[in-house]
């Protein structure tokens, strides 16, 4: 599998409204009750079962933990935050250190307080500075209890989804294929703060406020806590092809536009990236791979392409998410195991990476899916909220033990 400094980061990740259960007040939340996705509900009650959770992943050799905080939470309302909420979150950070697993904490894992969305959301002109305003604000309450924040996740999934493809919050979509949608998706609600745009030209200008916002986070961050390292996660896609060059500049193009036109706009205000990996692409390609739950071709070792590609940003990198969906159990070992070739690969070839968490510690919604797709080192019986560990859990611990030493929470 390759060889990795004792001081590497092994673990699994969360995102809060996929585990937590019991978050009403944000865009999701909304979305469910209009019967536009499926209802979170309770989902895994991580909220009151995180010990539980984090004695398991240190039972599975686990020394570093990714989580998101939930902004809806935190500020329940513009401009009032909650000190509860902070409580419960120091009380989540004091419980990874007191069993030797490094937190790694998310500000923004998609889901957005009900108060924003209805005010303008990302159309707001000064989203930017309300979303930095709540980093600041949970940098100043627990900078003392992390030593890493990643201030948002995936921001292009969040924009393409939301913005543009219309599956996601707020459900706006480019491909229109009736006067009605055409009328209720090309323009914004009434009463929303900013103008009316057509959803293109939208999506554009959100991709511009999540750069701001980003920006804007990490210095108010650096702040309040110059000792945390920040950085963003950013999911890769790895576009490739081979020799024809119609494919070639067509492979070269998405690069482009998924990955590095946002990242060199970001870059600067990054301590290291956040790598998240599940999908490859060759132009031209026709072979046939197998494909997880959700229908995805499984390709793990291009991990290390991935890599690769952001090796010219000379930042430190970790892969944040990487995982599948298989709710039998058939594939994750394997899929984990090929992974960490590629990373293994990418790092003999000069890559800085730091840690690898794999998505997920707990089957959790997955967004528009629901709960029936499956990427838990953990399995969730939903009705009994009984935990499970799979095997493909054992077999990364097995793979991680002899590489790792366990940490004090640093």
């Amino acid at each position: 599998m390759g060889n990795f400094p004792k001081d590497f980061l092994w673990g699994a990740a969360t995102a809060s409204y996929q585990v937590e259960g019991g978050i009403e007040h944000c865009d999701w939340a909304q979305a469910a009750r209009d019967g536009k996705v499926p209802a979170c509900g309770r989902a895994c009650d991580h909220y009151n079962r995180y010990e539980e959770d984090f004695d398991i992943a240190k039972e599975l050799g686990h020394n570093a933990h990714r989580f998101s905080i939930e902004w809806a939470r935190i500020e329940p309302e513009e401009g009032r935050f909650s000190e509860d909420a902070i409580e419960h979150y120091r009380g989540v950070l004091q419980a990874l250190h007191a069993r030797g697993i490094t937190p790694m904490v998310t500000l923004w894992h998609f889901t957005l307080p009900d108060w924003f969305v209805r005010s303008g959301g990302w159309m707001r002109k000064d989203a930017a500075d309300l979303f930095a305003r709540y980093a600041e604000h949970v940098a100043r309450s627990l900078g003392a209890t992390v030593a890493h924040i990643d201030t948002m996740n995936e921001p292009i999934v969040f924009a393409s989804n939301g913005w543009l493809r219309g599956t996601w919050p707020p459900f706006n979509s480019f491909f229109l294929v009736a006067q009605k949608s055409f009328t209720r998706q090309m323009y914004m609600n009434k009463g929303v703060r900013g103008s009316v745009r057509l959803t293109p030209f939208a999506y554009l200008n959100v991709r511009r406020q999540l750069t701001r916002a980003h920006n804007a986070a990490y210095k108010r961050i650096k702040g309040s806590a110059p000792a945390v390292s920040v950085g963003i996660v950013k999911n890769v896609i790895v576009f490739t092809a081979g020799r024809n060059p119609l494919h070639r500049f067509a492979s070269w193009v998405m690069n482009e536009h998924w990955t590095h036109s946002f990242m060199r706009k970001v870059v600067h205000s990054c301590d290291s990236i956040g790598v998240n990996y599940y999908f490859y692409r060759k132009f031209g390609d026709t072979k046939e791979y197998t494909r997880s739950d959700l229908g995805w071709d499984m390709v793990p070792e291009k991990l290390g392409d991935a890599l690769l590609m952001l090796r010219r940003y000379n930042k430190p990198l970790y892969i944040t998410e990487a995982g599948l969906a298989d709710a039998e159990d058939k594939h994750r070992a394997w899929y984990i195991q090929e992974s960490l070739k590629g990373v293994a690969r990418a790092m003999q070839c000069g890559v800085n990476v730091k840690g690898f968490f794999y998505w997920s510690l707990l089957d959790n919604y997955e967004w528009a899916d629901g709960f029936d797709k499956r990427f838990g080192l953990v399995e969730i019986n939903y009705e009994t909220l009984e935990r499970t560990i799979r095997p493909s859990a054992y077999h990364y611990r097995d793979l991680i033990q002899p590489h790792q030493t366990q940490t004090e929470g640093g």
